[in-house]
């Protein structure tokens, strides 16, 4: 069931997730570290109010859109909040596409304000003359060229106070891009209310984040996970955020936790497995989590039997803003996604929208209320997606006797063999628990006889070579742990798989090969 928020009828996210630490007596307490740099709440506050006023100094008004393409540094949550602050509406930027990517967001959002760090100029600057309707760049972290503005001009002599813009719960607060792995990236408006609703679901009642908490996310704060695990659930209680600007290898992510030593650390199942491939310890984690894809039952159990720290998998999304099915610390089935979070409704239906019995895969449906309101200028995609009070989520899923919740992939990655569906994740999760194996990735491809047949893509580590003995020993071994019709018929040997700048498995590109 949901939850009630009790939200005053004017609220503003800026003032909840800022104003309200300092107002409760934590504006010395450290809000956020960032390699050698830190950050009071206070300061976060008078950066905020500098970078509203400095927005509000450019004629921005009420519902204009800032788009930020920024790095994680301790810019990005002043720049967030102080757009809201204003009443503008942010709009999180992936920092790791190519221009014809930024060419479309910031064309398709009208965004009317770009800070842009300075270390992202140069994929930025080609499509520049091209766009519609931005009207100011603001450089922020560098020197900024001609064309722009830097970030000092722009706050500089500004108040370090503001008073928040008379917004409603119901009012637009920031926007998320979806990847765009199932055509043109699509822009989730989503409300003041949205972040709050995940702070008392997911951010209570499952990560259970504390003030002396330190979180620590290697997702960056444009994706929507990374933007709850390293701002507003450590704003929420006046705990402390841990960023890393910097590509997060496992080399580059053991540095940062041995330098903030942070409580709470969030990866995703492809670093988890090149952090269990590289030197570093874990002191001071007390809880890991994973989204992003399904974590593979041996990585967690190789993981908990190294650090003895375990890993909270579950599954969010971008739409749904955070993780809506989770494992718990003190309740993980290894290779489920985990129950749903109070909070949360779910169902698993057929293709005619009724539920399906225990045990029996279907399609699975969200309601809650961190759904974000519509798709920007998307109408029919969000008449197919959001269904009344449901969100169809697309993920093909199944629920045990005890209410644990399993992916078995998304409606167009199914497999059918010989009249049988396969779940792709399901033989994936059998060919990673082989030592050989670092990642691989199955799909389906025809044989001769134009029949659909398993075909995996794997990446061997280091010290084991591809050939026709590693081949038919992969086979014989998923013929071993699954039904005989389930083992690829084609195994790929490749130095890498392709993925999304989410990290998500971009099989669509594996299907063409």
């Amino acid at each position: 069931m949901g939850i009630e928020l009790g939200l005053p009828e004017q609220f503003n996210a800026a003032d909840y997730f800022v104003d309200r630490n300092v107002r409760e007596g934590r504006g010395d307490k450290v809000a956020i570290l960032c390699e050698d740099r830190s950050l009071t709440y206070g300061q976060v506050q008078a950066g905020v109010n500098r970078i509203g006023n400095g927005l509000k100094g450019l004629g921005v008004r009420m519902e204009d859109r800032v788009a930020l393409m920024l790095l994680d540094t301790e810019v990005y949550p002043q720049a967030f909040f102080g757009a809201i602050k204003t009443g503008a509406v942010p709009i999180c930027l992936n920092t790791l596409m190519r221009p014809k990517d930024y060419l479309y967001f910031l064309n398709d959002s009208r965004a009317r304000v770009l800070m842009l760090d300075a270390a992202l100029i140069d994929v930025f600057d080609p499509i520049r003359k091209d766009l519609r309707f931005l009207e100011h760049i603001v450089v922020v972290n560098g020197q900024a060229p001609e064309w722009a503005q830097s970030f000092d001009r722009f706050v500089e002599g500004r108040s370090s106070q503001l008073e928040a813009a008379p917004t409603g719960p119901d009012d637009s607060c920031f926007w998320l891009y979806s990847s765009g792995s199932t055509g043109a990236p699509k822009g989730a408006v989503h409300l003041q209310h949205d972040m709050v609703y995940c702070v008392e679901t997911y951010g209570k009642q499952v990560l259970g984040v504390r003030e002396d908490d330190k979180c620590f996310s290697a997702a960056k704060l444009f994706f929507a996970y990374g933007l709850g695990n390293g701002l507003y659930f450590p704003f929420s209680i006046g705990a402390t955020a841990v960023y890393m600007p910097a590509r997060p290898t496992a080399a580059s992510v053991y540095e940062t936790i041995a330098r903030h030593r942070p409580t709470i650390f969030f990866g995703v199942p492809t670093l988890y497995a090149s952090m269990l491939q590289a030197e570093g310890g874990l002191d001071g984690v007390r809880l890991c989590v994973s989204a992003g894809e399904a974590l593979p039952a041996d990585i967690l159990r190789r993981w908990v039997e190294r650090h003895h720290v375990q890993i909270a998998d579950g599954i969010g999304s971008t739409e749904i803003s955070h993780i809506f099915i989770s494992n718990s610390i003190d309740s993980i089935k290894p290779g489920s996604s985990g129950k749903v979070v109070p909070g949360y409704e779910a169902k698993i239906v057929d293709e005619n929208f009724n539920e399906v019995a225990v045990g029996e895969i279907g399609t699975l449906l969200i309601k809650g209320d961190s759904i974000c309101a519509f798709y920007w200028n998307k109408h029919e995609k969000t008449k197919a997606t959001f269904l009344g009070d449901w969100i169809n989520t697309d993920d093909k899923y199944y629920k045990d006797e005890e209410g644990f919740y399993y992916y078995v992939g998304r409606a167009n990655d199914m497999l059918k063999v010989g009249g049988i569906w396969v779940s792709p994740v399901e033989v994936e999760n059998c060919l990673i628990a082989h030592p050989a194996i670092f990642e691989c990735a199955v799909v389906g491809a025809t044989d001769k006889d134009n029949l659909v047949k398993p075909r995996a893509f794997i990446v061997l580590k280091p010290g084991y070579s591809p050939g026709e003995e590693m081949e038919k020993e992969l086979k014989e071994y998923v013929k071993k742990h699954l039904a005989h019709y389930k083992f690829p018929r084609w195994i790929v040997f490749v130095d890498e798989l392709p993925k999304t700048a989410t990290g998500k498995l971009k099989r669509f590109e594996l299907r063409e090969r």
